[in-house]
C-alpha cells in the first residue's frame, strides 16, 4: 500500500510561504466564459489543481472532486486537464527557477500555478508559443482579471529569454533534477551508480501495464484481444503485459469482465515472490486498493484476509475483487492493533506492503515531490518498524513474510530490514534472484519498489 493517496498535507520547504497576499481567493464567482474544449479552459482547470497541491492538497483527491463537479466532461477535456496538471507537477522546481528571474514579487497562488502550467506547455509545444500565451491570458482574465496583464508580460518576457532557461534551471539542483534537493541527496547516497537514471525516469510519464487474470483467460488470448482493439502490447513475464502507449481503461478489452487489470509491472512482483500455495492462510496487511490481494487470489486458491485502516479505501478492495470474481475477508483495522482483528490463528504467508514515502511512484503521483519533507521518511520508517514487529507475531513458524515498499530510500528499505533482523533472531532473509533483497528503480518498464522476503525459523 503506498501512501500516495494521503501524503502529508503540507508543502516542501522549497515552496514560498503562503501569506495572505499569495493565497488563492476562495468562493470568488467566475463567469463561464471559457469553452470546455479550449486550451484556456484546460490551462485554468489544471492550474487550479496545481494550486491545490501547492496549498497542501492531495492531487488525486482534488482531481476526483473536480470530476464530480463536471461529470459531463468529454474524455478529451478530462485528459487535457489531467495531463497538464500531472506533467507540470512532475517538473518540480523548473518553472519556479524560471519565474524567479521574471517576477519581482510572489503572485497569488492560482496565478503562480497558471504560470507554471503555461511555462510547461511552452516548453512542451514551443511551436505553439503565441497560442499558449494568448490562452493563458484568457484563463487569467477569467480567474483574476486584474492580473491578466501581468500574466501576459511574464510569459512574453519568458519567451524573449527562452535561451536562458537551461542556465537558470541548471543552477539549482532541485530544478535540474525536478526533485527537492534533499530527495536528490538521499537517492544519490542510496544508489550511487543509478540515481541520475532513476531521477530522469521519474520525470517521464509512467508506463501502463496490465495483469492477466489466468482464472478467466490466457496471456495469448489477452494479447490477441488487445491487438484486435488496436492496442500494441508485449509480455514482460508471467501475467504482465506492457502497453506501448497508455490508453483509457474503458478501451481495454476484457477489463470490465475481469480478464485483465491495470497494475504496474513492478507491483506484480509481490504475488510472484510471496508465491502462496493452494490451501494456505494468507494475510495482506495493508491491502487497499486491492490489486496485490487480487493477484494472490488469481495465482492460488487461498484463504485470504485483507486489512485496510481506511474504511473508504477498504470498499475499493471489495469492488476490485467483485469485478474479478474473487473472494476474501476484508477487515477495516490497523494492522498494528492485533486485538482488533487477529483471531490467534497464525498465517502461512504475509504480505506487508507498508505505508511509505512513495518515492518510487512519484511520477504517477507527482504531488508527492511537492508535499513530502525529509523528516517524513524518518516517520514512515518508524511506522514500518511497528508494523513489522506486530505482524511477525501472527506469522507461523516456517512461514514467510514479504516486506514491500514503493520507496527508493534506504531508510525505508534495506536499512529497515537490517534493523528488523537485529531485533528478531528468528528472522532469516530468503534470496530473491540470488540477492538478499531486491530494489527496483523507476525505468521505462516499471515504477520503483523494494522487496525483502523473510522466513520465520522453526
Amino acid at each position: 500500500m503506498t501512501s500516495s493517496s494521503s501524503p502529508a498535507r503540507r508543502a516542501t520547504g522549497n515552496a514560498p510561504a503562503r501569506t495572505a497576499a499569495t493565497r488563492r481567493p476562495r468562493g470568488s464567482a467566475r463567469p463561464p466564459a471559457l469553452p470546455e474544449d479550449g486550451l484556456a479552459y484546460a490551462l485554468l482547470r489544471a492550474a487550479e489543481l496545481v494550486a491545490a497541491v501547492i496549498e497542501g492538497a492531495n492531487l488525486t483527491d482534488a482531481f476526483e472532486r473536480v470530476q464530480e463537479a463536471h461529470p459531463d466532461w468529454p474524455d478529451a477535456t478530462r485528459g487535457a486537464v489531467r495531463d497538464l496538471a500531472w506533467s507540470s507537477l512532475r517538473d518540480y522546481g523548473r518553472g519556479d527557477a524560471v519565474l524567479a528571474h521574471l517576477l519581482h514579487s510572489p503572485p497569488p497562488v492560482l496565478i503562480r500555478a497558471l504560470l507554471l502550467v503555461a511555462l510547461f506547455r511552452l516548453g512542451q509545444r514551443p511551436e505553439q508559443a503565441h497560442t499558449v500565451v494568448d490562452q493563458a491570458v484568457r484563463a487569467a482574465e477569467v480567474a483574476m482579471p486584474g492580473l491578466k496583464g501581468m500574466v501576459n508580460g511574464v510569459l512574453r518576457n519568458a519567451l524573449r529569454q527562452r535561451g536562458a532557461w537551461p542556465g537558470w534551471i541548471e543552477a539549482e539542483e532541485g530544478a535540474r533534477h525536478a526533485c527537492p534537493a534533499w530527495w536528490v541527496a538521499r537517492l544519490r547516497a542510496a544508489h550511487p551508480a543509478a540515481w541520475e537514471a532513476a531521477l530522469e525516469a521519474g520525470r517521464q510519464r509512467p508506463p501502463m501495464s496490465l495483469r492477466v487474470n489466468r482464472r478467466r483467460t490466457t496471456v495469448e488470448d489477452a494479447l490477441a484481444e488487445l491487438a484486435a482493439a488496436g492496442i500494441d502490447a508485449r509480455q514482460l513475464g508471467d501475467e504482465t503485459l506492457l502497453l506501448a502507449q497508455p490508453v483509457a481503461v474503458a478501451r481495454l478489452p476484457g477489463h470490465a469482465e475481469g480478464r485483465v487489470s491495470v497494475q504496474d509491472a513492478g507491483a506484480q512482483w509481490a504475488a510472484r515472490l510471496l508465491a502462496p500455495a493452494d490451501g494456505e492462510r494468507v494475510l495482506d496487511a495493508c491491502a487497499a486498493p486491492g490489486g496485490k490481494s487480487a493477484h494472490l487470489l488469481e495465482r492460488a486458491r487461498i484463504e485470504l484476509q485483507a486489512l485496510e485502516v481506511d474504511p473508504r479505501r477498504a470498499q475499493r478492495i471489495g469492488r476490485n475483487l467483485e469485478r474479478l470474481g474473487l473472494q476474501a475477508r476484508v477487515t477495516v483495522a490497523d494492522c498494528r492493533e492485533l486485538g482488533a482483528w487477529w483471531d490467534g490463528r497464525p498465517f502461512d504467508r504475509i504480505l506487508a506492503d507498508v505505508p511509505c514515502s512513495a518515492s518510487g511512484v512519484a511520477r504517477r503521483h507527482p504531488d508527492i515531490k511537492w508535499l513530502r519533507r525529509e523528516d517524513d521518511v524518518v516517520k514512515f520508517a518508524a511506522q514500518q518498524a511497528q508494523i513489522l514487529d506486530a505482524l511477525w507475531q501472527t506469522l507461523a513458524p516456517g512461514g514467510t513474510m514479504l516486506y514491500v515498499t514503493c520507496s527508493v530510500f534506504d531508510e525505508e528499505n534495506a536499512a529497515q530490514i537490517a534493523r528488523f533482523r537485529a531485533r528478531h533472531a528468528d528472522a532469516a532473509c530468503l534470496p530473491i534472484d540470488g540477492c538478499p533483497d531486491r530494489q527496483l528503480l523507476p525505468n521505462a518498464d516499471h515504477d520503483g519498489f523494494y522487496f525483502a522476503l523473510l522466513r520465520k525459523q522453526d
